[in-house]
């Protein structure tokens, strides 16, 4: 046994570790938490201020028992977990649960926002006791959300059905998911036109060079213009058709399109789905794998990006030395702004002691590395690189022009007024790439994509000639479905949650079947629409976005040492007992169940649509007495193209919806791509036909 005991979370972190601390020290998992509230009871005692009974997790007493048992042998001990909450919370939780403070044996917390030889040997050289200010921000954390779901479940299943469960952040993301389809089933698209009208200058009339798109924009005394039917954009176009055209304006100017900072974890996990279509959970799993270390050869393990749960953009100046030093050796002094770029923070809480998430080595390229990790592994690690890389360099130039253009008809004699329309041609070129030689952010796709469009050398006062005239009929869109990408950013924008909360909340409304993810889109369930109406109708303050915000600042300020846990805890209990009572007594039982045409095979009774844990089920009507129950498979309309069988909606392990075949497992035909109905089927292959006659 060394002198020197070291305590981490995972084995992967604890080879990382030893490979750097080398003899003298001992590192251990503790594999997570040791303790936690117990899981058959509430273990929270409200009337002595909220009391927790911990006991220590019965998959951990094998390791709690090792650490135990080391702890007297060695001279000093280290605790090197995480560097947030969670990770000040196990820290403390170890010490209580293997009793390392009974003893004289120094205890040491050392911090670290990366597994480096020069951060670890920094972080050992100046350690610092328990932080019990973070400790009870976890702790307030986790006995708010046991005193919500072990109150509000059991109601739940009286007055619902049986295994449902109701969380304080999930409850917001069900509301959110279930408020936007609510807005898109109440929606009534509005028609409206636009018109473009193709020009070219008079000397090129001859020609389909240098075109000009114009943009009808307003009438020619600056109103606005707004073309709500068919009639009217046709009464402009035969106006457009009549009129001359002349160059108004030109205005010109240099854009400069600077870079997005560095990754935190939200814009992580948002722009893992954008661009590697990662779900939330996966990013953070793959992530940690390469904060904790992975072998890369006869370097044995390496850390390879700082810690992946942190809402600040700040970089540590020896990584902005380094990384404007690579720049400009492979780049050159062009692509490097005069002084480094800093970033405001992301979140107002962003804890500027924690650094955004980066490559602990910028030189360390994805080529270095692509030999050792695997697809997943590499793909991140290469987003993370360039986004960090790209922050740090020049801006892109753009030059752009926009040419106002009067379309004018005659001029009305008793008014002496012109009359007419203002059109707009615009063009973006690039004129210096900058960081774009590296990275694009991606965009979601109710955010307009960029183009880039070239405009022939105009003049004011030019004339123009109309070449043809393009009207066209549009209609108002609802806002589009939630992904991942755009709910966390909601919540975030929001100020729910926090960078260790996202991922859990994305998962825990699909696994408690509140809702599902349709082609990347978020659909609520029917048992998220019904939960979600008894929360509103009955706890509005569980489920309200201020209110859920402002937990989470009270959280902040507990960690920071402005706000007392239990005081916290006591506001919010008391309001939420009354509302259990009260809604205990006004909440009216909801009959999930409904009547189909199926028969029992059993018994021959009619068989009724239930909802539970994983899904919609059939069951005989006849329960108790008779308890079969069969799948529900949902059809779609479209025949098996192996067997002609109905093709039925079914879902796999991790809740991913996928289309199969009705005679499974006869059949075992899937796609993952929902097939047409039978009605498309047949008049595609009519056109068809129609197209080779």
């Amino acid at each position: 046994m060394s002198d020197k005991l070291v305590i981490v979370e995972s084995p992967a972190k604890a080879r990382t570790l030893t490979g750097i601390l080398g003899r003298g020290y001992t590192v251990k998992a503790s594999l997570g938490h040791v303790r936690d509230l117990p899981k058959t009871r509430l273990g929270v005692d409200v009337k002595k201020d909220f009391a927790p009974t911990y006991v220590i997790v019965p998959e951990r007493k094998k390791i709690v028992k090792e650490i135990k048992e080391a702890a007297p042998k060695a001279k000093s001990i280290f605790l090197a977990t995480d560097p947030d909450r969670e990770g000040e919370a196990i820290s403390w939780h170890l010490i209580k649960a293997a009793k390392l403070d009974k003893d004289d044996t120094p205890i040491h917390r050392v911090i670290f926002h990366e597994i480096t030889k020069e951060a670890i040997k920094e972080a050992f050289k100046n350690p610092r006791s328990i932080d019990m200010d973070l400790v009870n921000a976890q702790q307030a954390r986790r006995i708010l959300d046991r005193l919500v779901g072990y109150k509000l479940s059991p109601l739940l299943w009286r007055k619902v059905q049986r295994g449902l469960s109701a969380g304080r952040v999930q409850s917001v993301a069900v509301r959110m998911v279930v408020e936007r389809e609510q807005q898109i089933q109440n929606f009534v698209p509005q028609e409206y036109w636009t018109i473009e009208v193709k020009l070219v200058r008079v000397e090129e009339q001859e020609t389909t060079l240098n075109l000009i798109q114009g943009k009808l924009v307003a009438s020619i005394d600056g109103s606005k213009l707004d073309i709500r039917d068919e009639k009217e954009a046709v009464k402009i176009v035969a106006e457009l058709e009549k009129a001359e055209y002349v160059v108004k304006s030109i205005r010109t100017r240099t854009i400069a399109r600077q870079p997005a900072p560095p990754f935190i974890t939200s814009t992580l996990q948002q722009e893992a789905w954008r661009k590697l279509h990662f779900a939330a959970k996966h990013t953070m799993a793959i992530a940690q794998q390469l904060y904790e270390g992975l072998p890369l050869g006869e370097k044995g393990s390496v850390g390879l990006i700082t810690y992946m749960r942190t809402d600040s953009t700040h970089i540590a100046p020896s990584a902005m030395t380094e990384v404007r030093d690579f720049i400009q050796e492979k780049y050159g002094r062009d692509f490097l702004p005069a002084k480094p770029r800093s970033f405001a923070k992301k979140t107002k809480w962003a804890q500027e002691a924690h650094e955004a998430i980066r490559p602990t080595k910028i030189y360390r390229e994805p080529n270095e590395v692509r030999p050792f990790l695997n697809r997943d592994q590499l793909r991140l690690y290469e987003l993370i690189w360039k986004r960090m890389l790209s922050s740090q360099m020049s801006p892109a130039l753009y030059a752009t022009i926009k040419v106002e253009i009067v379309a004018r008809n005659v001029i009305a004699s008793e008014a002496k007024q012109p009359q007419g329309y203002l059109l707009e041609a615009t063009s973006s070129i690039l004129k210096f790439p900058g960081f774009t030689i590296i990275y694009n952010e991606s965009k979601d796709e109710d955010e307009p994509e960029e183009g880039f469009v070239s405009l022939p050398e105009l003049h004011i006062d030019d004339r123009l000639i109309c070449q043809e005239i393009f009207p066209g009929q549009h209609f108002t869109q609802p806002p589009p479905r939630y992904s991942e990408a755009t709910l966390i950013k909601a919540l975030e924008e929001k100020g729910i949650g926090r960078p260790s909360t996202y991922a859990p909340i994305i998962s825990t409304i699909q696994e408690r079947n509140y809702a599902r993810k349709v082609e990347g889109k978020f659909y609520p369930e029917e048992l998220g629409v019904i939960v979600n109406n008894i929360l509103k109708d009955h706890f509005p303050k569980i489920v309200d976005f201020g209110f859920t915000a402002q937990i989470e600042r009270q959280l902040d300020e507990i960690a920071r040492g402005k706000n007392e846990w239990v005081a916290v805890l006591r506001d919010f209990y008391s309001p939420f007992e009354d509302m259990l009572k009260k809604a205990s007594i006004n909440i009216v039982k909801v009959n999930t169940a409904k009547m189909t045409e199926e028969r029992c095979t059993n018994c021959g009774r009619p068989m009724v649509i239930k909802m539970g844990r994983f899904g919609q089920f059939l069951a005989c009507s006849g329960y108790p007495e008779c308890k079969t129950t069969m799948p529900y498979l949902v059809k779609i309309g479209a025949h098996c193209p192996q067997c002609g069988g109905e093709l039925v909606v079914r879902t796999n392990k991790k809740r991913k919806v996928f289309y199969g075949c009705s005679n499974f497992p006869q059949c075992q035909y899937t796609t993952s791509h929902k097939p047409k109905p039978v009605l498309k089927q047949v008049q595609d292959e009519e056109q068809k036909q129609e197209a080779s006659l």
